[in-house]
């Protein structure tokens, strides 16, 4: 019988879902899905002093937003610390782990010597074979791993190959702290092994780390889990990926009118392929991913190609599900309080009205937001510089007579408004264009918009007669 397949996803929650675990979180996910297994959540809390709810509150929203569902329960790892415990005194009995007394000052003077000789820093195993009697009173020990000195430790790592350490580079790591507190090692290895943990997909910042643990699952006893250690996110330069480079919380893109089936898009491209295939679907996701797939180099991040990206999905976005969106993002923008205020029947019905030809032009949430200023603005418009460079004594008086031809239209439609403009341009021998603008500015403010039409049919008869008088003259 096949086991299932168990991913997990395990942040620390001392910050926000940076971008990097994001893309973490959809590789467990994905790999899981397409498994038909389980993909678990644990928060891996145990630095008390950098572990906040909000930052826990940050990484569940993250994922909820971005449509990464968990199985089961969140797990919190600071609550599992006397099973954890219970483990290293289980090795400790069973001679895998030993008492270690050595003090801060013989651990830096260690530091210290290995440093001056280019050495690797690492414990020296002084307390791997003494008798605890020989130990300083009142000094509580940590407990250490033996470690094995000889050999090497191999990881068949699913996306960097074979990957093998030399045993002596390897030192006892410790397992529980001398105030009784279990290391990160330690707990990582009992919670994956408690919880049923088939796969390890993670970053290959923790690549060392899998050497250190298989350590410890050996000593156990217990099967080491498939790994798959995956490359970092770089800048577009190559260099680490800092805030610059977009090195923001997943709730910064949403704020910054971003889609989240548009992030995830652009997130599961970040280091994996699948022929030239840009533009994936969930299905499609789930349905071709695998972990030998993603390349062993640093995947670079380019806010272009995600602007794009997110732009296809605002096209193609159902006009109902975007008008939702629209209204999610206003709570992260200055002016969004305002057009919240003025959302009612009349102006979503107005925005749904105008989102096809809103859409097109949009390549983000928040110009989206900016493009539908015309539907909220009070009276008088406020001009843009330029929209205020054409309003000249000459224009003002030609929008006092496309009011007054428009008074006449009935029914109110983009196409009987057209109708009655082309016939005004004909009969005073004008081209359209020379009309529009004029149009545009005194019923937006701006001189670019939506199609012009379509502008006056969204906005309706009475609005645009009143926002046309208000810039005529004669």
């Amino acid at each position: 019988m096949t086991e299932t397949v168990v991913t997990r996803f395990a942040p620390s929650p001392t910050g926000f879902l940076h971008i990097g675990g994001a893309r973490t979180a959809l590789f467990n996910w994905l790999y899981a899905r397409k498994r038909g297994g389980k993909m678990l959540l644990r928060i891996e809390d145990t630095d008390r002093e950098r572990s906040t709810d909000a930052a826990i509150e940050a990484i569940l929203d993250g994922l909820k937003w971005l449509g990464i569902e968990w199985d089961d329960e969140t797990v919190y790892q600071f609550t599992r610390a006397a099973r954890h415990r219970e483990v290293a005194e289980q090795l400790l009995a069973d001679g895998k782990a030993y008492r270690c007394y050595a003090t801060a000052e013989e651990l830096a003077q260690m530091r210290e010597a290995a440093k001056a000789e280019g050495r690797a820093i690492r414990y020296d195993g002084r307390w791997r074979d003494r008798d605890p009697s020989e130990a300083p009173a009142g000094l509580k020990p940590v407990i250490r791993l033996r470690a094995p000195q000889t050999g090497e430790t191999v990881i068949e790592d699913q996306v960097q190959g074979r990957v093998v350490w030399q045993n002596e580079n390897l030192d006892d790591l410790v397992l529980l702290r001398s105030d009784g507190n279990p290391t990160y090692m330690l707990a990582v290895v009992v919670d994956d092994h408690d919880m049923g943990v088939t796969h390890v997909i993670r970053g290959d910042d923790h690549l060392i780390n899998a050497a250190r643990q298989k350590h410890i699952y050996d000593a156990l006893g217990w099967t080491v889990p498939v790994m798959a250690h995956i490359p970092l996110i770089h800048g577009p330069d190559g260099s680490k990926l800092s805030k610059r480079h977009g090195a923001l919380g997943v709730d910064a893109y949403r704020a910054k009118g971003y889609l989240p089936e548009a992030l995830r898009n652009y997130l599961v491209r970040l280091g994996w392929s699948h022929g030239d295939q840009e533009i994936f679907s969930t299905e499609e996701m789930i349905r071709e991913f695998d972990l030998p797939a993603i390349g062993r180099s640093a995947a670079r991040f380019d806010f272009a190609k995600l602007e794009n990206l997110n732009g296809h999905y605002i096209r193609n976005a159902d006009d109902k599900a975007l008008l939702a969106s629209f209204e999610d993002v206003l709570q992260f923008i200055p002016e969004g309080a305002a057009i919240q205020a003025k959302l009612n029947d009349t102006t979503r019905a107005q925005l749904l009205a105008a989102m096809p030809g809103l859409k097109e032009r949009a390549k983000t949430l928040l110009e989206l937001v900016d493009s539908s200023n015309f539907i909220f603005a009070d009276r008088p418009l406020q001009m843009e510089p330029k929209a205020a460079a054409v309003l000249t004594p000459d224009t003002r008086k030609l929008i006092g007579e496309l009011r007054s031809a428009l008074e006449k239209v009935d029914p109110w439609t983009a196409e009987t408004a057209e109708t009655a403009m082309r016939q005004f341009a004909e009969q005073n021998n004008l081209k359209l264009g020379a009309i529009a603008q004029p149009l545009r500015v005194a019923l937006t403010g701006r001189t670019t918009s939506p199609g012009i039409f379509d502008v006056l049919a969204v906005l309706g008869r009475q609005t645009c007669l009143e926002r046309l008088q208000d810039q005529a003259s004669g």
